[in-house]
């Protein structure tokens, strides 16, 4: 089984760029939108390290023991998280992630496009005027198109990924955000001020096999931060590609699970 862990806003609306491939390998994958986004209530809040024991209760009510976990973009917190501290955990992948705010040797916000700048620098100033910048952003992101979504995230989309954004892969992008987002801003919210904050737990706890991936040409989550992942997780196995970005990268989720069964 594969727990996956959506990125930020997101939901469980799953990519089939994700699902396909797992489904194609024999895979479950059980998915949920964190606190606060679409249906799930709200918990002020939540750090980071909270999912475990979420995720501990989706298992024992599904009756599963032993799983891999997984997340994408701001999903890959949560997938450390569970690397470190869920039992049921064997193995974790790691893709596009963002390290710890106030990591020693990592400048978060170094080479991150404008938009993304903004929205950490609003949540730095704390969750009045964070509400104030993603409701604004809310507005334009719940009736949008591909090119529209483009458009809203110029500033963090090299050629790379914009050519990466068409047909399903875009069409399920929206979908994701759009359930998300459908009542309101708060788990968008509690998203962010947990990012900026401790995340509850050490990256050296963490005792299962690792991998860390990303894109050279990252603008959401800068390489900066995929390197220092990789050097600072145990038994990581980074896979740092030069040339793809926050989303091209994701052409290459086949052999991200290949990797992570066999490593299980």
């Amino acid at each position: 089984m594969l727990v996956f862990f959506h990125g930020t806003p997101g939901s469980a609306v799953n990519d089939r760029s994700v699902l396909k491939p797992a489904h194609d390998r024999g895979m479950r994958v059980v998915a949920w939108s964190r606190p606060g986004y679409g249906d799930s209530t709200r918990q002020p809040g939540r750090k980071v390290v909270d999912v475990v024991s979420d995720t501990a209760e989706v298992l024992a009510g599904l009756r599963v023991d032993s799983c891999v976990v997984g997340g994408g973009s701001s999903g890959g917190p949560h997938s450390l998280a569970c690397a470190a501290r869920l039992d049921a955990a064997s193995a974790a992948l790691v893709v596009a992630s963002h390290g710890p705010y106030e990591a020693e040797g990592l400048d978060f916000l170094a080479g991150m496009g404008e938009d993304n700048v903004a929205e950490y620098s609003a949540a730095l100033n704390g969750e009045e005027s964070l509400r104030l910048y993603l409701e604004a952003e809310r507005e334009q992101l719940l009736d949008v198109t591909v090119d529209q979504l483009m458009q809203a995230f110029s500033s963090m989309l090299p050629d790379v990924d914009r050519s990466a954004l068409t047909d399903e892969f875009g069409e399920d992008a929206i979908a994701g955000i759009q359930e998300a987002l459908r009542n309101g801003v708060d788990g968008w919210l509690d998203d962010d001020l947990a990012f900026v904050s401790p995340w509850g737990f050490e990256l050296d706890e963490i005792a299962i096999p690792t991998m860390i991936w990303h894109g050279s040409e990252d603008l959401f989550n800068p390489f900066s931060h995929g390197r220092w992942l990789a050097d600072n997780i145990p038994r990581a196995a980074a896979h740092l590609y030069a040339g793809e970005g926050h989303l091209s990268l994701w052409q290459n989720f086949p052999t991200m699970l290949d990797e992570l069964l066999a490593s299980n």
